[in-house]
């Protein structure tokens, strides 16, 4: 399709939901401004005055805002007063009770209400896009990001459309992944990323055994103290709402040829592929071609869209719908989560 048929589309699809808009919510207190360039997303919603409360208006425009999230799959807030009591406040009223960060995969620290600081690696890491605990047993429905203090440069948390990502991938390989279903390896330690006891939640090695073993993991106990987890999770999804297909999976994300060289390197130097604390593989055990995974990230690539942070913003993802990343960033940077609507595995 050629760009400018695809920017027609997008402002038709946008003119519709502004009638809803104004058909549903029947006020001035918000504009609903259509996602830059021509993209599906995120759709922007602007507070006209100051000290709109966005849970209080949330709470009169739930279907708006319900309608609106399944359409373009990512909503940025922006205008609204919004601190962390209010973050926990709006997404109770839209979305019911905060989750629990469970099934770890990336250090966070929780900061009160089940909200968590984003993911703390170094600032000057990119993060590659993916959905959130796409690996796991389960995973959030809905993410919800919130802008306490915006970097001095960059930094964006880029989003892209897992819809547009699915469609852009070649059938052969979209077939294969549906059919073969993806293989995460994990493994714990102190030397290196998370320790299972904080994956996990608990110092209990019988009560880890427990968990993986509901959540169909295979459990190896490693060296003095460590853990290996082997999971095979299906590579594509289906709304439990909208019944469409996107693609979810943490296959790139964590498959060791997206790290940095450098990095990357070094990690197998230190070791070897057997070890690493993350890696992924068809659902079979076989090796993920390199040019599979090459088309995968340009697929990743060509639907990512980005745009700055400002104090107070609040993005809502549809994380079926949406997968989202970090940029690199100087200086000071809090960027606060939290997670809803616990889902698990369906049939396809």
């Amino acid at each position: 399709m050629r760009d400018e048929d695809r920017k027609v589309r997008s402002l038709k699809r946008f003119r519709g939901a502004e009638r809803e808009a104004v058909r549903i919510a029947n006020d001035r207190i918000v504009t609903l401004n259509p996602p830059p360039g021509g993209h599906s997303l995120p759709l922007m919603v602007c507070a006209n005055f100051d000290g709109v409360n966005l849970a209080a208006w949330a709470q009169g425009n739930e279907q708006l805002i319900h309608e609106l999230l399944a359409r373009h799959g990512a909503i940025l807030f922006r205008n609204f007063d919004a601190g962390l009591l209010d973050l926990a406040q709006f997404v109770r009223t839209i979305s019911g009770d905060l989750l629990e960060y469970r099934e770890r995969s990336s250090p966070r620290t929780h900061v009160m209400h089940n909200i968590y600081t984003s993911t703390e690696y170094p600032a000057h890491q990119a993060i590659f896009l993916h959905n959130e605990n796409s690996y796991a047993h389960t995973w959030p429905l809905k993410l919800f990001f919130l802008c306490s203090v915006p970097p001095l440069q960059d930094g964006e948390t880029p989003i892209a459309d897992c819809r547009q990502i699915f469609n852009s991938i070649s059938p052969k390989i979209r077939d294969r992944f549906i059919q073969k279903s993806i293989m995460y390896v994990r493994n714990f330690s102190e030397e290196l990323g998370l320790s299972w006891q904080t994956a996990f939640g608990t110092t209990a090695r019988a009560a880890v055994v427990s968990q993986c073993h509901e959540a169909g993991y295979e459990v190896q106990w490693t060296g003095a103290n460590g853990l290996r987890t082997k999971r095979v999770g299906q590579a594509v999804a289906r709304h439990p709402r909208t019944g469409e297909i996107t693609w979810f999976n943490h296959a790139t994300f964590f498959h060791v040829s997206t790290l940095e060289p450098e990095l990357r390197d070094a990690l197998l130097a230190q070791f070897g592929e057997e070890d690493l604390p993350n890696n992924t593989y068809y659902g079979d055990g076989s090796p993920i071609e390199a040019s599979v995974l090459d088309e995968l990230r340009q697929a990743y690539k060509r639907a990512k869209v980005s745009l700055p942070w400002q104090a107070a913003d609040i993005l809502m993802l549809d994380n079926l719908l949406t997968a989202h990343g970090r940029e690199p960033y100087v200086g000071p940077r809090q960027i606060r989560v939290a997670m809803s609507e616990p889902c698990t595995e369906q049939p396809i």
